[in-house]
């Protein structure tokens, strides 16, 4: 029997485990238990749920309908540290796991993690999959495989200590509060509420109230139905109220005496509102103590604002364990067509809501219940681009993100952050919330054919037709010799479902004689022209020599040693493409073990920029599920980067003074400095054998040409690369690529990374 536990939390008074089991016999039944120290059953509550991870990995010719996920919760007795046995059985095995508050805390820390990850990585089953790998792909590649694989070692932190290291602290709270604004917005924070316990609002009112900026007032919308009520929140309020009458003048309550719908309940809360902003809140949840204080200051600094997101953190009910944080990019149009990012804390301009009002007659809409914030976000993202939109080109500055924690999510039973089949209908009206944006949105999008579920709930992927007309697109591969390659990249073109294709081979100093014969052999193909460069080595030259010869309206430039997996691959990228405010599309790249090649690109890892995910399991959840979405960056790389003919030209092709290293990066920046969005779509995926043809850079000549080309890059980029990437976030390292914590012993939130000395004495005899 196989088996993991990837959770282990004491939350809301219950312990909650969360894993998978594989049996020997996948049909064989599993069992649960849970005992106390006594050996007494203990009742507890079990969610079986589909792991297709487990299933591709252990099982892949497994057809079964078996959901080889767990989700048990059973009631924790704070007052007694008392240790459960989690008894797992199958016909064949039995399996017990400890638990009490200790065994816990140390599973999440990071040296447990990191400790759990080399457990992983030398069991049976690693070292069996390892073996076979290395027999199939042979040394060199089993050899990467294994640093990648390392690589992923590096943990550092448990969200929880690096939050206690980085959260304002009570000093710095204390001085906040004696700072006066010149332009003190007023804020609305409207809340609908509905049964709401004492606990959750004592909890929600005294992060409000509290808060180190005053200018604010609280209107409330009850639901509750106090004829059959559990909780009684107007006792509370009047308890509040007896305190304190002052806060009568703070705190508007309107008793609707029944439970419209959550969105209905919050127009009625807008509807009091006599804020310059509204700030949306859940009845359960809870503010940082400087939340206001900071969406205040960047209003300040620009009162045209419209549109403030921030960051956010999932808390516990005690308010003693946060974790699990969102760590967002600033606005991100095609991330935000595939989830709801902006989510906590939002804050919105009156006069915005207001002019939505005016066009639709409501604010939140009931048809959209689940999914009804989603809805408004979108709608609200619709109004400013179309109001701004000509020729292609719209304004969204008025959308701001602030790259801070300020709001905690409460994680609790009944709370759609922690349980996503309590609201499952929530998905289906994003869905429709996301067809609305096309049909009301000026940006001209192709024709949509529907909008579905992507690789998992909440993630949403956007199918467009395709059109019987589709144009031309010119594919340009440079190539010396690799024909086994060669081949392999021209037979999953052809058998791909767009055909309007013009294939370009560059030939660049080829010795075989059997690259030629293969020349030979596929000439005879309309699609395929042969052409000869015959200068040395220059991934530039190569491919704007090959442009002139390309007639199509879109060019996609294509490694040689690629494969094309998703057939709709190039009608996945083409259909981004089409659209007037993109300028590049790249895809999803993955090595031969299905784990990440590129998954996008960051500017400023590593120094100058770095792909993102690399060695991560394709079947695994990345942060916020990052590689698993179509979404903005500011590049891709050439190894598949698809892009409009006329913007090609018009930034003069590739630079040519980068002859190999960073030249799709730059183009990228060049691209995105005409105004053009750069977007990855992982739908459309190949396998990237990684630069076989070109070799290592492993010899004196090539070190120095690349810290020549590095330097280069630096010196005109280094506006970009002394702040940090837009699409990114100031408090993820630079040090790794997997949306890691900054790790604070090395890198200071939001600096950037430092540039080598010896780069920096390069960069002194460099002119562009």
């Amino acid at each position: 029997m196989n088996y993991k536990i990837d959770i282990k939390r004491i939350s809301d008074g219950n312990i909650h485990i969360q894993g998978w089991v594989l049996p020997k016999n996948p049909q064989s039944e599993v069992k649960f238990k849970v005992l106390d120290n006594n050996k007494n059953n203990i009742d507890f509550k079990l969610v079986r749920l589909k792991r297709d991870d487990v299933t591709q990995i252990y099982l892949e010719n497994y057809d079964g309908d078996r959901n080889f996920g767990f989700d048990i919760e059973f009631n924790y007795d704070e007052n007694n540290d008392i240790t459960y046995h989690l008894i797992i059985e199958t016909e064949n095995h039995i399996i017990t796991e400890k638990l009490n508050m200790k065994i816990i805390e140390n599973f999440n820390t990071a040296s447990r993690r990191k400790k759990e990850l080399v457990i992983a990585y030398f069991n049976k089953n690693t070292f069996k999959r390892a073996f076979d790998f290395l027999i199939k792909e042979g040394l060199k590649e089993f050899f990467k495989k294994t640093k990648r694989k390392l690589s992923g070692l590096n943990v550092d932190y448990d969200y929880s200590e690096w939050y206690e290291l980085t959260k304002t602290t009570d000093d710095e709270i204390e001085s906040l509060r004696s700072i006066q604004f010149q332009h003190g917005p007023k804020f609305s924070i409207v809340i609908p509420i509905y049964d709401t316990s004492d606990e959750f609002l004592n909890l929600l009112f005294d992060s409000i109230l509290r808060q180190t900026y005053t200018n604010f007032e609280v209107c409330v919308a009850d639901a509750t139905n106090y004829k059959t009520c559990k909780n009684n929140p107007r006792i509370f309020f009047e308890n509040l109220f007896a305190k304190d009458e002052k806060l009568k003048q703070v705190i508007k309550i309107k008793y609707l005496n029944e439970n419209k719908s959550i969105a209905d309940n919050t127009n009625e809360a807008i509807k009091m509102a006599k804020g310059d902003y509204i700030v949306l809140c859940d009845h359960d949840d809870a503010l940082t103590l400087d939340a206001l204080y900071n969406v205040a200051s960047a209003i300040n600094e620009n009162a045209n604002l419209e549109l403030i997101y921030s960051d956010e953190d999932k808390v516990d009910t005690k308010d003693a364990s946060y974790f699990e944080p969102a760590f967002k990019p600033d606005f991100n149009l095609d991330m935000l067509l595939s989830v709801n990012y902006f989510c906590h804390l939002t804050s919105i301009k009156k006069t915005l809501l207001d002019e939505l009002y005016e066009k639709n007659g409501v604010y939140e809409r009931a048809e959209y219940n689940g999914a009804q914030d989603y809805d408004l976000f979108l709608r609200l993202v619709n109004l400013i681009i179309n109001r701004t939109y000509s020729n292609g080109k719209y304004d969204v500055s008025s959308i701001y993100h602030i790259p801070k924690v300020l709001y905690h999510w409460r994680c609790h039973k009944k709370s759609t952050s922690k349980n996503t089949d309590s609201k499952t209908y929530a998905f289906s009206n994003g869905e429709k919330a996301i067809l609305d944006f096309y049909k009301n949105t000026k940006i001209n999008f192709p024709t949509v054919e529907r909008v579905e579920k992507g690789f998992d709930f909440g993630i949403y992927h956007t199918v467009y037709k395709i059109c019987t007309d589709e144009p031309l697109i010119s594919i340009i591969i440079p190539n010396k010799d690799h024909v086994n390659d060669l081949d392999l990249v021209l037979k999953s073109l052809f058998a791909c479902n767009y055909k309007n294709l013009d294939i370009i081979i560059c030939e660049n100093n080829s010795t075989d004689n059997e690259t030629f014969k293969y020349y030979d052999s596929v000439k005879s193909n309309t699609k395929i022209k042969i052409i000869k460069y015959e200068g040395s080595f220059n991934y530039s030259k190569i491919n704007n020599f090959a442009r002139k010869f390309a007639s199509g309206q879109y060019l996609l430039f294509l490694n040689n040693d690629v494969e094309m997996i998703n057939p709709d691959s190039i009608h996945e990228m083409i259909s981004y493409l089409k659209r007037d405010d993109v300028g590049a599309v790249g895809s999803k790249l993955l090595y031969k073990d299905k784990t990440y090649q590129h998954a996008g690109v960051v500017i400023g890892i590593g120094g100058i920029a770095d792909h993102l995910f690399k060695g991560i399991s394709d079947l695994d959840h990345t942060y916020m599920n990052r590689a698993q979405m179509v979404q903005d960056l500011n590049a891709v790389t050439a190894a598949c980067l698809m892009t409009k003919t006329e913007v090609f030209d018009k930034i003069g092709g590739f630079d040519e003074k980068l002859k190999i290293a960073f030249n799709d990066i730059d183009l990228c920046l060049r691209i995105r400095k005409l105004g053009y969005l750069i977007v990855y779509n992982p739908y459309s995926s190949f396998y990237h054998y990684e630069s076989k043809s070109r070799g290592l850079e492993d010899t004196p000549e090539k070190v120095k040409r690349f810290n020549n080309e590095f330097a280069f890059f630096v010196k005109r980029w280094s506006g970009k690369l002394n702040t940090i990437d837009e699409y990114y976030n100031p408090n993820l390292t630079l040090r790794q690529n997997n949306f890691a914590l900054r790790n604070l012993k090395y890198e200071k939130i939001g600096e950037p990374f430092p540039i080598p000395d010896e780069i920096r004495d390069i960069m002194k005899t460099i002119n562009e």
